[in-house]
């Protein structure tokens, strides 16, 4: 029976990345995006991959909306076996200059998302007494980042919602971990002057911008039962933005 894997937010990026590294390894995808026309391409890339491949239209920082979503996935793919939680939004500025508004649809889109779906998917995987979880973080959630208070914030609280679904989701043969990006190529950073992009690439050991694929690949090594002992961890993919 093929196992089936729902990506948050991936019509395109590092969302729609995973989604096709996942049906490469086999898993039938639900793509989620906010419309249903942006998800149609990542939909059909993964079909030409051999495996099925629906998109759904959902908020998914909306708790109704999430609830729909999950009980038409069950209804048409019958298992949930990985949750990929991606989406998010970023809406940058220095913390005094921030509104209240900014910062909390941040929070929403990148944090309640999480909750949402990892509470509802959390309890089909429960009933199967399988599936993985895998959350989409951000070195700033580990080390802050200048003008991201949002958003480092919001990524911080899922590094620290990932430990403690692992804990709670453990005895059930539920895993639940995260990945870190650090800077990579995406049509955002595309938009950067040459001057940015070298200040940003001094910070980082190994001189270059990570590709969405190196993250999906990490992703997918989570979702995979070669990873069936990993638990309750953050992989930092930042080319050795720590060091």
């Amino acid at each position: 029976m093929s196992k089936t894997a729902i990506i948050t937010g991936s019509g395109r990026g590092i969302g729609a990345a995973i989604a096709r590294r996942l049906a490469k390894d086999g898993f039938d995808i639900v793509v989620n995006e906010l419309n249903e026309e942006a998800g149609q391409q990542t939909a059909e890339e993964c079909r030409a991959l051999g495996v099925k491949a629906s998109v759904y239209a959902a908020d998914v920082s909306d708790y109704a909306q999430c609830e729909e979503l999950v009980k038409k996935v069950k209804e048409e793919f019958g298992t949930i076996d990985v949750l990929v939680n991606n989406a998010g939004i970023t809406r940058d500025g220095l913390l005094l200059r921030m509104t209240e508004e900014t910062y909390d649809t941040v929070i929403r889109i990148n944090q309640k998302s999480v909750f949402n779906m990892t509470k509802l998917c959390g309890g089909v995987m429960l009933r199967q007494k399988s599936g993985s979880i895998v959350n989409l973080a951000s070195v700033a959630g580990l080390y802050g980042n200048p003008g991201q208070m949002n958003y480092s914030a919001s990524k911080g609280a899922v590094i620290a919602m990932t430990k403690t679904a692992a804990k709670e989701l453990g005895s059930r043969g539920i895993r639940v971990n995260a990945v870190a990006p650090g800077f990579i190529q995406t049509p955002m950073t595309d938009k950067l002057t040459e001057e940015q992009k070298n200040a940003i690439l001094e910070q980082v050991a190994m001189k270059r911008y990570g590709q969405p694929e190196e993250i999906a690949s990490v992703v997918a090594f989570l979702c995979s039962d070669d990873s069936s002992y990993v638990t309750g961890q953050i992989i930092e993919i930042s080319g050795g933005l720590s060091m």
